[in-house]
């Protein structure tokens, strides 16, 4: 087998990341549509994750701690970009404005600098939450 053919792990995890989001995705016709109480991941830049949260849940600060505990593994750096999808755009990387526009929180863990931060978007205008 040539070095080519030879998934390395690396590689491997490249590929692997979008298939694993379109398992979350369920056919609609030509375009792919995310169930409306599914948190996807949707792609990735670099190190973070780009997931999609339900409408429903966009303020819900628990409802992201269990996502981020199933998504980050624990004792680990973990970055996760989240985003609700109102106008039902199209998925895709990069994200469409539509989508963009739409972030609701950043999660960040850092394992080198000893640090964890959950940080809200400022038009959801959750109470008492640092926002950006």
């Amino acid at each position: 087998m040539t070095s080519s053919l030879l998934l390395r792990p690396r590689r491997l995890r490249r590929l692997a990341a979008p298939f694993l989001a379109a398992l979350c995705h369920v056919s609609s016709g030509s375009a792919l549509a995310v169930e409306p109480d599914a948190w996807a991941v949707i792609g990735r830049q670099g190190l973070v994750r780009l997931v999609l949260v339900p409408s429903a849940e966009a303020s819900d600060d628990a409802a992201y701690r269990r996502q981020i505990s199933l998504l980050c593994e624990p004792e680990r750096t973990c970055f996760l970009n989240f985003y609700t999808n109102s106008k039902g755009a199209e998925l895709a990387t990069p994200l469409p404005d539509a989508i963009a526009d739409e972030a609701t929180a950043t999660f960040r863990r850092s394992m080198k600098n000893d640090a964890e931060l959950l940080r809200w978007s400022c038009r959801l205008k959750v109470p008492g939450k640092e926002c950006f």
